[in-house]
């Protein structure tokens, strides 16, 4: 290790950089996270270099010795990070040395930062994936119990936020599970991507050291060792794949936040949000404000700028490792921070909110809802669709008018419109009624609803199944 105030390059160069350079060069403050990876890779990497008669056991031991000491100092909070020593992997390497003496200056034998690197955020990645796949599990959990525990309730269902026709709350919550059961392949796809170790590409070309990297991998708990050493240490796809999970998943969880947001007001009133996922006003005492809601709609705009953010960084670069590369982990850190606490927040105000049924209900008989279902009646008694769709806009005109609903017809007007309206053409109109008659496969009907409640348990089964057997691991 360089002397202090040294860099590890200092041989080469008559100067080193000042304070503002150390600062603006540093990456500590963000990568300083890495520790317990920096540390399992090294470890890993010691152990291998003894094996393989690179160094002695003796130093590997003493090593594997004070990474172990250090990884209790961070974890107790009694490590002192310093800003000179640029990042985490200088700064566990040169308190290591400290601790042991030379066996700590043989540790970066057979490897560069850029492979390292690569390795410490491989192996975060991975966990971090993981740790957000149970985050969308749990908020799946959430959504299906609603969708369980409210079976039978009717509400009002929308195109251009206009009521266009009935559905079942539990319909509508499910939609958001297989929203959700897609941001898990993608999370999963990330874990994937990231399952791969560059360790043993050494700056760029590999090493004339004779490493065995497959007992690396299969000790770090990697798949997979990468094939290109160029490749390794300057991909950062699998990054820009697990920032790209978080950002769509946002998206979507911005999408149920404003329709909780919506809900909650008092124009709708469908749903109540618990006093503790709402704030009040500081001048309004009758306030109650959906501000977690809007928080997770707000920090959606974080995660888009995160990825394009990363997407930026990686353009033009050529190979094979460039500084810009350092400029990597903050969008990627910051998308899964900000998609964890998110999720950890739809969960909490989806198990706590009560859902106002009658209110629901109340909304699904306005807004001429049924008058798909009036067209559709006459189309099976041979009125062109066309024609039957006509004659009902007619007739919601009137109504419309007359400040009344389709319910409030009585069959003789309703046969005054078309003479194809029979005694029971209110049975068209009856509100549940037309939510049963949508019982098509993966439709609003009850039986159908409940069958892809079924479907969708069982997709959050083998997900969960997956997980445990990652954490297993």
């Amino acid at each position: 290790m360089p002397e202090p105030g040294k860099t590890p390059w200092s041989g080469r160069f008559s100067a080193t950089p000042g304070e503002f350079q150390q600062v603006f060069g540093a990456s500590l403050p963000v990568d300083k996270r890495l520790y317990a990876e920096d540390i399992a890779g090294s470890i890993a990497h010691a152990r291998m270099l003894a094996r393989q008669g690179v160094i002695a056991a003796s130093d590997a031991e003493a090593i594997e010795s004070g990474l172990l000491g250090i990884l209790r100092d961070i974890e107790a909070d009694a490590f002192v990070f310093d800003i000179a020593d640029e990042d985490v992997h200088m700064a566990i390497e040169a308190e290591l040395t400290r601790r042991i003496g030379d066996a700590g200056k043989r540790l970066h034998t057979a490897r560069s930062r850029n492979d390292q690197v690569a390795t410490d955020t491989r192996l975060h990645a991975r966990r971090m994936a993981l740790e957000l796949a149970g985050g969308i599990s749990e908020l799946r959990a959430a959504l299906i119990t609603l969708a369980d525990t409210h079976p039978a309730v009717v509400m009002p269902g929308y195109t251009h936020l206009q009521k266009a026709q009935p559905v079942l709350f539990a319909h509508h919550m499910l939609a958001y599970t297989w929203m959700l059961a897609r941001d898990f392949r993608r999370v999963k796809h990330a874990y994937k991507a990231a399952d791969v170790l560059p360790l043993g590409s050494a700056a760029l070309a590999g090493t004339t050291f004779p490493i065995d990297r497959d007992k690396v991998a299969h000790e770090l708990g990697f798949s997979a060792v990468s094939p290109n050493s160029l490749d390794a240490v300057s991909d950062r796809d699998f990054l820009v794949d697990l920032t790209y999970a978080c950002t769509l998943g946002m998206v979507h969880l911005s999408r149920l936040a404003e329709e909780l947001i919506l809900w909650s007001s008092g124009e709708f009133g469908f749903v109540t949000l618990d006093d503790a996922w709402s704030t009040g006003s500081s001048i309004m005492p009758q306030k109650k404000n959906p501000d977690f809601a809007e928080l997770v709609r707000g920090k959606t705009g974080r995660a888009v700028g995160d990825l394009t953010a990363l997407l930026v960084t990686l353009k033009g670069l050529p190979l094979a490792y460039n500084k810009d590369l350092q400029e990597d982990k903050e969008p990627a850190f910051d998308a899964v921070d900000t998609y964890a606490a998110s999720l950890r927040a739809m969960a909490g105000m989806l198990s706590t909110m009560r859902v106002n049924e009658d209110r629901m209900r109340e909304g699904a008989l306005g807004g001429f809802m049924a008058a798909t279902d009036l067209a559709d009646l006459l189309a099976t008694r041979g009125v062109p669709f066309r024609e039957a769709h006509e004659i009902v806009g007619r007739i919601v005109l009137d109504c419309e008018r007359a400040g009344r609903t389709l319910q409030d017809l009585t069959p003789d007007e309703l046969k005054a419109a078309s003479a194809e309206f029979g005694d029971d053409a209110l049975s068209a109109v009856d509100i549940d009624a037309v939510v049963a008659r949508r019982d098509t496969f993966g439709g609003t009907a009850p039986d159908r609803v409940d069958e892809q409640l079924t479907l969708a348990r069982e997709a959050l089964g083998r997900d969960s199944a997956w997980l445990e057997e990652r954490l297993g691991d």
